[in-house]
């Protein structure tokens, strides 16, 4: 079947799931997940093909643990689909309203875009989040995962698709677009008039190029180089936690921290004990001079590390004299995800807050916790870096369009 074959069986299922009561919605969602837990046998057989291929291709550790999959990551795909059914439906909540002076009834409501794709890489967890969340916002759904991923989101998507159709939904409002070849890619983004928005997960390449390629409408999600602030009146202990737990916690998502700051006051005394720890975590530090100076084992940081998204145990590191250098540093090199300060201070963290350009900004809080799940929103769809329309995690109202309702009573404009 060809994308637009796939796009157009998606239009037509999504008139039906646009008009779903959320009763029909959620009971789909719960029987997915259900689905999903008693298949896990399948899943991970898929997925262990999978990864067989990705490492004996040389693939990065890395990229491997985002391909992989285990029983506990299939459960929380899993739940992640229970806590979308248990959300608040989008659809049709009135975003705001009024009656006019001259007696019109005026309301915007939430509406599906109707067909969204997702071109992700990697991560086969994205199919069962990005499927859920689509369907409970009432829109069909494209899903182009990575060719990497091909047998594993093949199981999940039939496994979903069955489950769905199985309480009466369309079962085209999942589909699966095959990624053994880029030309689907390209398909998909000029299926303009079928395909109302794409959304990318991936790393810098693939987002650069659907947002400059692509003739569909794009929400932007970005790489993360995500920093960690430590001021000159943080608590130092809480400091260390935070700075640990943001890099190593699951070094390979865009949310996990790739760049630590420190305030020169507190660096002599901060810097020994944070680069040990670190390199007990099995993390390499690329720092400048100053950092250099607190551990021989830290690299000579570049150019090329300070703008790096690693995605692995790598982490840059500088001394800055001051919260604006800080800022500064991060705007030259940030790429506008989740920026976090550890401070004391609260004049500290409003200036922090109030000049630092990114989607989430943390105050003495993991840069981990930028996640739609952490944010009580169920599965993300993504992390929108882009300021059009959704920006931060993006959850069920994201996903949303609006439209206008306007009731009159004979009302003729004079």
């Amino acid at each position: 079947m060809t994308v637009m074959d796939s796009a157009r069986r998606a239009r037509e299922a999504s008139v039906a799931l646009a008009v779903a009561t959320r009763t029909a919605k959620d009971a789909a969602l719960v029987a997915m997940a259900e689905a999903l837990v008693s298949r896990t046998s399948e899943i991970l057989t898929a997925n262990d093909v999978d990864v067989a291929a990705a490492q004996a291709a040389g693939t990065s550790a890395a990229l491997v643990d985002r391909l992989a999959l285990n029983t506990q990551r299939v459960a929380g795909m899993a739940d992640g689909l229970r806590q979308v059914a248990a959300l608040p439906d989008p659809v049709g909540e009135v975003v705001r309203g009024n009656t006019l002076p001259n007696g019109l009834e005026l309301r915007q409501i939430r509406v599906p875009f109707g067909v969204v794709g997702i071109i992700y890489e990697s991560r086969p967890n994205v199919t069962a989040d990005a499927a859920g969340l689509c369907l409970k916002s009432g829109n069909a759904v494209l899903l182009r995962g990575s060719s990497s991923a091909a047998r594993s989101n093949e199981a999940i998507v039939a496994i979903l698709r069955q489950a769905a159709a199985g309480t009466g939904l369309p079962e085209d409002a999942i589909q699966l677009v095959d990624s053994s070849s880029r030309d689907s890619v390209k398909e998909l983004m000029r299926a303009r008039g079928l395909v109302d928005v794409l959304i990318p997960r991936g790393g810098a390449s693939l987002i650069k190029s659907v947002v400059e390629e692509s003739t569909v409408p794009v929400i932007e999600t970005g790489v993360g180089n995500c920093h960690v602030y430590v001021d000159a009146d943080a608590d130092l202990d809480q400091a260390l936690s935070i700075v640990l737990n943001a890099k190593v916690q699951r070094p390979s998502v865009c949310n996990a921290a790739e760049s630590l700051l420190v305030h020169e006051s507190v660096a002599a005394e901060f810097l020994p004990r944070a680069l040990a720890a670190l390199t007990e975590a099995g993390v390499t530090v690329h720092g400048d001079d100053a950092v250099r100076e607190h551990a021989a084992q830290v690299l000579p940081a570049t150019e090329e590390d300070y703008a790096a998204e690693y995605l692995s145990l790598d982490m840059s590191a500088a001394v800055v004299p001051s919260l604006q250098a800080a800022v500064a540093h991060i705007r030259r090199y940030g790429t506008g995800h989740s920026e976090a300060i550890v401070t004391r201070s609260q004049a500290a963290a409003r200036e922090f807050v109030s000049t630092v350009d990114a989607a989430a900004v943390l105050v003495n809080a993991s840069t981990r916790f930028v996640d739609g799940g952490e944010f009580g929103f169920g599965a993300e769809i993504g992390i929108s870096t882009q300021k059009l329309h959704a920006r931060g995690p993006m959850g069920l109202p994201e996903l949303t369009s609006t439209k206008y309702v306007v009731t009159g009573d004979g009302h003729i404009r004079n």
